[in-house]
């Protein structure tokens, strides 16, 4: 059964309820009133005649006569003989008896066996009775009467009701039934489906902006999770690929020093290029490894770190290393990281890596370190020949920037990946954008810690 006529059925229900109530209760009331009314020519009679039995028939047909009561008078004497003195407008059914007559002697009832009839008694002498009786023929008319009115009125009452009802929350259902539907669809993956419209109900509003929120977040995961998985397939098939390479070489140059018949220059150059694929599968794992590291391990462990210091000790290291090059620096002081030095030592080795192998040795270089009230700005720019694929994007593993960084130079594809994700994990993030120096920046966005 639908939601709609569900609520229709229970309104319907509860209206008649609540309308046949008030309806119940009137007739209670309308029928007590009405016996009272009864009930009150009756008490005057025998009122009448009480205190006196000699005169008691004389003042209570006097009274009946003067006040023209619809009643029934009847003597009953000793031998239980019924005497009619006066008849109403609805006579007895039955005729009454001693019995009877004894039994209500002090309140009016309604006795079984004289059906319909308000009844009372008292002695009139020489062990007569006098009973009188009033007819209730008027009050099951009118009860009746009311009864169907109730019922009518009631009907219509639960009729308008649920139509009212239905009118207001037409709007309401419609909305339901396309949130049901659009929830199908979604089930069915067809992401395609088009959100009902807001309603004017608060609640459906919710419900509505509730489900649009959770779709979108389950269209982002469906993407995220597709695009893990391609990214997945392209990394495993570049590392086997990446692996491959070296393996063949290696293979090769091997059986290559199986041969007696080469010359001794050529074992060595055989044995040369060996040790330097060697080396580069070697390179290439650790680099795998600490990729690893970094996504399986948070950095919550991590201590407080003087980024400042750190970085300074690296620059100058660099300068070292390049005497040929110029490099500047501007590096705030007291500048602090949560983290491990083994991971950024690995994310600005990288930074300077890249530069010593992908641009000429006199490009200069420039390092920025500064921050504000919540982050610290690493900034690492050269003045070599830029990315020829573009600015900005996130760094693919095994990609590199250019055909001119190639394999042949010794890196592995994998330094921007490591730098990114050593970023991601302390909460940074990582960005590359056209160097002021004509060359690559990249930057680095980090949370800032205190002291």
């Amino acid at each position: 059964m639908r939601l709609s006529t569900r609520i229709t059925v229970l309104l319907v229900v509860t209206t008649a309820l609540v309308a046949f109530s008030i309806g119940w209760l009137a007739i209670s009331i309308s029928s007590r009133s009405e016996i009272a009314a009864i009930d009150a020519p009756i008490t005057a009679v025998i009122n009448s005649g009480l205190g006196n039995e000699i005169t008691a028939l004389d003042n209570a047909l006097n009274t009946v006569q003067e006040n023209n009561y619809d009643v029934t008078l009847v003597v009953i004497s000793p031998s239980n003989e019924a005497t009619p003195i006066r008849t109403g407008a609805n006579p007895l059914t039955r005729t009454p008896t001693i019995e009877i007559a004894k039994s209500t002697l002090h309140s009016i009832v309604e006795v079984s066996g004289i059906t319909g009839f308000r009844i009372r008694s008292m002695p009139i002498g020489g062990g007569d009775f006098l009973l009188v009786a009033a007819s209730t023929l008027s009050v099951q008319n009118a009860n009746h009467r009311l009864e169907r009115q109730v019922f009518l009125a009631g009907l219509l009452i639960a009729i308008f009701i649920t139509l009212v009802t239905r009118r207001l929350m037409r709007s309401s259902f419609r909305t339901i039934n396309q949130l049901i539907e659009y929830a199908e669809a979604i089930s069915k993956n067809n992401y395609l489906a088009e959100l009902p419209k807001a309603s004017t109900t608060p609640e459906l509003s919710s419900l509505q902006s509730s489900l649009g929120v959770m779709v979108e977040n389950l269209k982002k995961t469906i993407e995220i999770e597709k695009s893990s998985n391609l990214a997945m397939q392209r990394f495993i098939g570049d590392a086997s690929h990446e692996l491959r390479t070296p393996l063949t070489v290696i293979k090769g140059y091997s059986e290559m020093l199986q041969n007696v018949s080469i010359s001794d220059d050529q074992k060595q150059r055989a044995a040369d290029r060996v040790e330097r694929e060697v080396d580069r599968m070697d390179a290439l794992i650790g680099d795998l490894l600490f990729l690893a590291e970094i996504n399986e391990t948070p950095f919550v462990q991590g201590a407080l770190m003087d980024l400042s210091t750190f970085t300074t000790s690296a620059v100058f290291d660099f300068k070292s290393d390049n005497p040929e090059r110029q490099v500047t620096s501007r590096i705030e002081n007291g500048v602090y990281v949560i983290g491990t030095e083994n991971f950024f030592h690995r994310m600005v080795t990288n930074a300077f890596t890249n530069i010593q192998r992908y641009t000429p040795s006199g490009a200069p270089v420039n390092v920025t370190l500064t921050s504000d009230t919540t982050h610290i700005h690493l900034k690492i720019e050269d003045g070599g020949p830029g990315l020829s694929s573009g600015y900005g994007l996130s760094p693919q593993r095994f990609a590199r920037g250019d055909d001119s960084r190639s394999r042949e130079s010794g890196g592995s594809g994998l330094g921007m990946s490591i730098m990114a994700d050593v970023a991601r994990a302390v909460g940074g993030s990582m960005k590359t954008e056209q160097s002021s120096l004509g060359g690559l920046a990249i930057i680095f966005d980090l949370p800032l810690a205190t002291k």
